[in-house]
């Protein structure tokens, strides 16, 4: 049985903010490139360094502004476990899988060249999606594409933001501090009992709590950024889809604009930096080089289409009725832009090695510009929308009664 379900109206507004927020990350890119490698690259990339309040402005950005990005992608997330994709398990193990597939076997390709040695804590690198860059992706392609493919990228995204998430706590933590991390999830437990128990629906006690959440992660020796998934979790959520009152309705429409085209931007301009010297394309050959390069450009789509596929097969679920074999491929090439999430991780991952840093940063941007390509290319000439699948807005999905037809068929 065919059933249409319409796209949320905070999912259509979530992938707009992407799509162009996408093309301001392109552009900021290019100018961070352009200005590091001229005269003023010096002075550009000393300013980042300025020490504020104890911290670099370089360090803001990362530890503090993306803590609201993180906030967002909690919200997100949250979202589409209640009232999304991955809200109904049937519809949800799909993205999940594949997901799995595409975080596991980018992070063994990066292990099987740098096993043992000083790169291997890069091996997180290629586990993640931008999910700003692949919506952007999409949106050139227009109605070319399935409305399904953007819900199952988009999930498949989130679901990899959960994974490099969780990889940041446990093995991106140095010099822990018990007594501050439990001050912390004390102050989230706090957070808690005023949703679940006290039911306020005010936004600022649970800000002011984030706040003092952020500062007691931040010297716990956990990446800070992990108390804005957190404090997501905490905010009062309502189960009515698109309910403007909600609280964690109001804090995600109001942070997909400053997160898409300032926060995100920012982050560009920091950390985009790299200095192209006479041995970058030695540097492309290095084994981090090389396992972040074939980790997103090859292990990403093999590790998503074989996970789909093999979910597909022993029955544990089926793809949207619109679509076939040659989208989840596409969505496999497009989930190599890794990009935000990856050049995250290789601040963490490479600390104290600004050579090891610069070198992954480029190996990251050729991954995800030759990702980015394929992807387009693919979907554009095979990307093709199933035939009835007219109605950008809407979704088709099989309600799994015996007469809808088989996801292989196609």
């Amino acid at each position: 049985m065919r059933i249409e379900k319409r796209l949320s109206d905070s999912f259509k507004q979530f992938a707009a903010s992407g799509k162009a927020g996408g093309v301001i990350l392109i552009l900021c890119t290019i100018l961070s490139l352009i200005v590091a490698n001229s005269a003023w690259g010096p002075a550009y990339l000393g300013f980042w360094h300025t020490v504020l309040g104890g911290l670099s402005i370089e360090l803001w950005v990362n530890d503090a502004l993306m803590a609201i990005f993180f906030l967002l992608i909690g919200l997100e997330l949250q979202r589409e476990l209640r009232n999304g994709e991955l809200s109904d398990l049937r519809n949800a193990l799909l993205p999940i899988i594949a997901a799995a597939g595409g975080v596991v076997v980018p992070a063994l390709t990066h292990f099987a060249l740098n096993g043992g040695t000083p790169t291997q804590p890069g091996m997180g690198i290629p586990m993640a999606t931008d999910i700003a860059f692949a919506l952007g992706v999409l949106a050139l392609l227009g109605s070319r594409v399935p409305a399904s493919l953007k819900i199952f990228l988009t999930a498949l995204a989130v679901m990899d933001d959960l994974a490099a998430i969780i990889v940041i706590a446990v093995f991106y933590t140095a010099n822990l501090s018990v007594a501050y991390l439990a001050g912390a999830l004390a102050t989230f437990a706090a957070l808690l009992l005023l949703n679940r128990k006290l039911r306020v629906l005010a936004l600022w006690p649970y800000l002011l709590g984030g706040a003092l959440m952020w500062f007691l992660m931040l010297k716990s020796g956990v990446h800070a950024t992990i108390a804005g998934v957190l404090l997501a979790f905490t905010i009062p959520y309502s189960h009515q889809q698109d309910d403007g009152a909600s609280p964690a309705h109001r804090m995600e429409h109001v942070l997909h604009k400053p997160v898409a085209f300032l926060i995100l931007p920012i982050f560009a301009l920091a950390n985009t930096g790299i200095v192209i010297g006479a041995g970058w394309a030695d540097e492309l050959l290095s084994p981090n080089s090389l396992g972040i390069i074939l980790g997103l450009v090859a292990g990403k789509p093999v590790g998503i289409f074989l996970a789909t596929f093999a979910a597909v097969a022993i029955g544990l679920c089926r793809l949207p009725l619109d679509l076939a074999w040659r989208h989840v491929l596409g969505a496999g090439l497009l989930g190599g832009i890794g990009f935000t999430m990856s050049i995250f991780i290789t601040n963490l991952a490479f600390t104290g090695a600004p050579g090891v840093v610069n070198a992954a940063k480029m190996a990251i941007l050729v991954a995800s510009l030759t990702a980015g390509i394929l992807g387009f290319v693919w979907l554009k000439l095979l990307g093709a929308p199933a035939p009835g699948d007219h109605d950008p807005d809407t979704m088709d999905f099989d309600d799994g009664q015996p007469n809808a037809s088989p996801s292989g068929a196609r």
